[in-house]
Formats: structure tokens, C-alpha cells, sequence
């Protein structure tokens, strides 16, 4: 997919401000071009609950803790005003839900400029994008790791995806979501600001929602300076599928730039390589493509090709994804990689498990030569060899070859057997959220520079951001990690793309949503934006402890620290939302008096 200048200059803008620039989307009213049916609902509903609403377009501004059911009724107090305060630079976000009894085509939700009191304006900082409905399943009773038959899970529909169409046509006795972003400019003034939410049809028809903003006196760091560790493993053969490019063109590299734009503007830290054919035996829809291919000479040499590995590589840098490479992997799942023998220019497979003389052939003058190519490019330092979830005795061999043949490298894994306990001075480890590791550990691997992560997958139903999650527990992520002591968050997939993403999220072995977070195109979704939303109180937590610590406020100090405390649990618990939200009003609370 080609693409147009509209995207290029949305990209521009991201880049050069550090915000998604939808906003800038909907000034140009850019759509995705895109055209695509939502499944039927599966989910039977009562058509004579209809019967008692009044005909016509109805609104109303909803919680952005819950998802609306695309047939019934909504059940809610009307509300037609709603008020948001948040931090300059900060990204804040709202609801509003419309429902009609009758097809209303061409609907539009549009917001005016942020006005404040004095006249002075906040002028485009406000966009709306629809809520797109896709069939999701359920988590299901016991472990939800494995083959899933679709009909032992109820299926229903989740609005998830956020749609940049200028228009949309609602339908008949449907609910439709919209979300509402606000991106407070990093030189707004202080002070109350209120706009309108401004709801058109072909018709004519309009109503209007009232919308209020206090702009806090207090700076959120930009993107690429927060601290928060976030890693969401890239898949690009993906989106070539999708898109329907040869993998590793020139149009392959564009269509990709501006997803994983949208993951560098969430603080992305790592960039997801690999090293050999795909390290995860295509248990995804899509194989992972050779980053370097391995060559095996007449004379029996090796000869490395790293030009696909650093053009990525040097794409990601440049969307300001700086911090690590993750190269999977030196343990595949099946242990088997490949190489192109020279005689006959075909691929041949080879098992080679740690330990065995076939490894150590394979492996050795690979990472010699790995770590010589990375020393000539400046990346040797943030360079670590990634493992998922082996064995082990498997990774122990694999650490000790490293260390032997080249040291400078780092090492990272996903780790669900304690090894970080036998190799305390791992680079970057991430254990099961529901496995989490020492308080103690966790403090001496921060005193030792190291960095510890917990990590969300098909094996923990909270927190997590599977398309049936609530909404909350995206956002539950950053004030988690807050109250643990962890330096960030691992999810194995940002893009791992189903069949039909834009329709369907469930997937043949995983709880629905778990292979991706965002939509081709670039779409975002409720699960991002409210991760965004946590990632964001993250960092504003660190500034105000630090500005409560300078002030030698302990009082102050002590009630955020025990409202973050409250968040530690890794298990569901009756009232986790309402815990969250008080957090969150008090920590804005505080950033109020902070700035007086």
C-alpha cells in the first residue's frame, strides 16, 4: 500500500512533536481507505427493549471503563457534559456513545477549539474516532494456553478499534462507541478550558456535549524520555501480508513506518530482531522472515548477510526506538535453525540443541561474527541474545557459550523457571505476572543497573489486555509496575496479526486480542490508549514523588505511596477499578497543589 502524502505528513508531525497526530488526521479527514463489514452480533438481544426508545439520534458521554454492547439497549444515566484535567503534554480521552431506532447515514462527532475563560484557545487538540466492533471469545476456566475450538468459547462483539473515518453511517436499533482524544499541547497555559462536542448527519440533525479541560501546571516528559520499559514484540511480515507487499520492500518498510510509529509514541524501549528462521516454530499466523541469513561457503566458511537485520533495525531507530535490540533466538522453540548451502543455493534445517557439537558449530563463529558486525555499527552495547520460555538447562548452555565467544553481549529472556536466581546479573529479565519476583531481587537488579519486567500472555486473565479485558486493566499496567517495583511491562505481541484482524480477534490457540494491540493501518485501540493512559501516571508519579520528596512533604508522600499500593495484586479483586481511579484523582490532586 502506497502511501499518500496525507500519511507522510501525519508521520512528520509525529515525529517532530511527539504526538500520534490524529488530531491531524481529522483536520485532513484522511481515512484509512480501508472498506470492510463487521461480523453479526452473536449475541442474541431483546428487540422489545428498542420499542421504548424515543425515535431519532441519541448521546450521551459514558465511562471509558467499560465497553458498550453493540445490540441492547445501553443501560446509563445520560450525561451531556463530562471534565477531564490532565498535564501539559499529557493524552486524555473520553467517550460519548450514540444509539438511534432508525439508520442515520453520514454521522460525524467533530470537537471545537478548547476556550478558556480569558478568550484565549487551544485550537485542534481535540479528534474523535469511531469505535470499531470485532468478534472476541472468552478466557475461559482454568489454563487458556493451547488449541482453542471456537465453539467451546462464547463469542461476542468488543468495541475495540479506533477508526479514522470522517463519517459513519450508523444503523438501525445498533449502539455505536465513540472515543474522544485530547492532546494537551506541551505549551498550553495553565487554567479551565471547555469545548464542544459537535454531532452532525446528512440529515442536518445536530446535538452537542459539553466537554471541560483543566490544564495542570505541571510538563509530562516527551516519549522518548520516560523511563517506563515497554516491550511489544514487532512482527513485520505481518503487516507485508496484510498489505499485501513483498516482505522487505521499500513499500513494505512504508507501510510499516507509521505502525510502529504509534509504538515508539507509547515509549517503546525495544527493538524485536531475529536471528535465524523463525524462533517460535510459526505458532503465529504469519512465519517470521530471515533477518540475517547464514550462508555456508564450498569450503565449509560462514558468510553472514546483516543487510535486512540493520536496515530494520536502523527503521526502528529512527522512530525513536533507541534503548535495546532483542534478538530471538539462540534457543528456538524447535530448536532447529537454518542456513543457505552455497553449492546447491538451497535452505537446509538443522537441530541443533544446546549442548550438542551441532550448537557450538552453528552458534560460535556466528556470534563471533554477530557481535564484530555489531561493534562496527555502535549497537554492540544495547544488543542482548533473547529467549523465550526455555528450559533451563537449555539457556544455561546458551549463556555459557555467549559468555565464552562474546561476552559483550547482553542477554534477555522471558523467564518462568527463576533463572534470573541462578544468573543475577542478566541484562533483562521478565517473569509471568502472576509469578513475580522478590521484592528484594527486584531491588538488587535496580541497584545493579539491570533491567526487570513482568510480562502479560494466554496464562493470566488479569491484569491484562486480551480484546474482552476491561478497559482498565490496560491502564492497571503502569500504576502495577508502579506498586511492584518492576521497571516496566513485556507483551510477546504488538502486531502478530490474525486472519482478519479488522473483523475478527480470536485466534487458534490464545484468549482473543492476545496477538495484537493495534489494527493494520495503523488503527489504534481502546487497549492502547488506555495503556498509554497508565504509562503516562507512571511517569507523572515519578515527577511528583521527586517534587514531594524535595519539599520534604512525607505526609503527601505517604498517601500516594499507599494508593499505589493497593494496586499490587496480580489477581482480580473486588474493587481494583475503583482503587485505580482514586489513585489517579489523587495523584492529579496533588499535581494541582504542586503547581500553585
Amino acid at each position: 500500500m502506497k502511501v499518500t502524502s496525507k500519511l507522510y505528513q501525519l508521520i512528520l508531525f509525529s515525529a517532530l512533536t511527539g504526538i500520534s497526530g490524529a488530531g491531524f488526521c481529522q483536520q485532513t479527514h484522511w481515512d484509512k481507505g480501508q472498506i470492510f463489514t463487521e461480523a453479526n452480533d452473536p449475541v442474541k438481544t431483546d428487540n422489545k427493549n428498542w420499542l421504548e426508545v424515543k425515535p431519532g439520534l441519541h448521546s450521551s458521554f459514558v465511562s471509558i471503563d467499560k465497553r458498550y454492547a453493540k445490540s441492547e439497549v445501553p443501560n446509563i444515566n445520560i450525561e451531556r457534559s463530562v471534565h477531564l484535567t490532565g498535564w501539559k503534554g499529557e493524552r486524555l480521552s473520553a467517550q460519548v456513545l450514540l444509539w438511534t431506532t432508525d439508520s442515520i447515514p453520514g454521522a460525524k462527532i467533530t470537537l471545537s477549539d478548547f476556550i478558556s475563560e480569558s478568550g484565549s484557545k487551544l485550537k485542534s487538540i481535540g479528534y474523535a474516532r469511531f469505535e470499531r466492533y470485532v468478534l472476541t471469545d472468552e478466557y475461559g476456566s482454568g489454563w487458556a494456553c493451547g488449541k482453542r475450538n471456537a465453539a467451546d468459547f462464547s463469542s461476542s462483539l468488543s468495541a475495540d478499534m479506533l477508526d479514522d473515518l470522517s463519517s459513519f453511517n450508523l444503523e438501525k436499533k445498533k449502539v455505536r462507541p465513540v472515543w474522544i482524544t485530547i492532546e494537551i499541547p506541551r505549551k498550553a497555559e495553565q487554567g479551565s478550558y471547555s469545548a464542544k462536542v459537535q454531532i452532525t448527519t446528512k440529515q442536518g440533525k445536530q446535538q452537542e456535549l459539553n466537554l471541560s479541560l483543566d490544564v495542570i501546571n505541571q510538563l509530562l516528559p516527551q516519549p522518548s524520555s520516560w523511563s517506563f520499559h515497554l516491550d511489544q514484540w514487532q512482527h513485520p511480515s505481518a503487516v507485508a501480508r496484510v498489505n499485501k507487499l513483498p516482505v522487505w520492500s521499500e513499500a513494505h518498510f512504508e507501510a510499516m513506518r507509521p505502525q510502529m510509529q504509534l509504538l515508539a509514541n507509547a515509549g517503546q524501549k525495544v527493538i524485536t530482531a531475529t536471528l535465524n528462521k523463525d524462533p517460535w516454530n510459526i505458532q503465529t499466523y504469519d512465519p517470521y522472515e530471515d533477518m540475517i541469513i547464514w550462508t555456508k561457503g564450498k569450503d565449509g566458511s560462514w558468510s553472514y548477510d546483516y543487510r535486512i537485520f540493520d536496515k530494520w533495525v536502523s527503521f526502528m531507530m529512527g522512530l525513536g526506538v533507541k534503548k535495546m535490540i532483542n534478538c530471538y533466538s539462540i534457543v528456538p522453540w524447535n530448536n532447529e535453525i537454518h542456513y543457505k548451502d552455497a553449492i546447491t543455493n538451497k535452505f537446509v534445517n538443522i537441530v541443533a540443541k544446546p549442548g550438542t557439537t551441532a550448537f557450538t558449530e552453528m552458534w560460535e563463529p556466528f556470534l563471533k561474527d554477530f557481535a564484530k558486525h555489531l561493534q562496527q555499527k555502535g549497537w554492540l552495547e544495547m544488543t542482548n541474545i533473547a529467549l523465550d520460555e526455555r528450559n533451563k538447562d537449555e539457556m544455561g548452555m546458551a549463556f555459557a557459550l555467549i559468555e565464552k565467544v562474546a561476552p559483550k553481549l547482553g542477554v534477555a529472556y522471558a523467564d518462568n523457571q527463576k533463572t534470573y536466581k541462578r544468573y543475577t546479573n542478566s541484562d533483562d529479565v521478565s517473569t509471568a505476572v502472576q509469578h513475580p519476583i522478590d521484592d528484594k531481587d527486584i531491588a538488587e537488579r535496580r541497584s545493579k543497573g539491570l533491567n526487570t519486567t513482568f510480562y502479560i500472555y494466554c496464562g493470566n486473565s488479569f491484569p491484562n489486555q486480551f480484546t474482552f479485558s476491561e478497559p482498565a486493566e490496560s491502564a492497571y499496567l503502569g500504576w502495577y509496575t508502579l506498586a511492584t517495583g518492576y521497571n516496566g511491562v513485556l507483551r510477546w505481541a504488538y502486531n502478530s496479526w490474525v486472519e482478519n484482524p479488522l473483523v475478527d480477534s480470536r485466534f487458534r490457540t490464545w484468549p482473543a486480542g492476545d496477538t495484537y494491540i493495534t489494527y493494520p493501518q495503523a488503527r489504534s485501540s481502546i487497549r492502547y490508549e488506555r495503556m498509554l493512559e497508565g504509562i503516562q501516571d507512571y511517569e507523572k508519579v515519578l515527577v511528583v514523588k521527586k517534587m514531594l520528596e524535595h519539599k520534604n512533604d512525607l505526609a503527601t508522600l505517604a498517601k500516594l505511596n499507599d494508593a499505589i499500593a493497593k494496586l499490587k495484586s496480580h489477581s482480580r479483586y473486588e474493587g481494583w477499578n475503583s482503587d485505580l481511579n482514586a489513585a489517579k484523582q489523587l495523584l492529579n490532586n496533588i499535581s494541582v497543589s504542586l503547581s500553585k
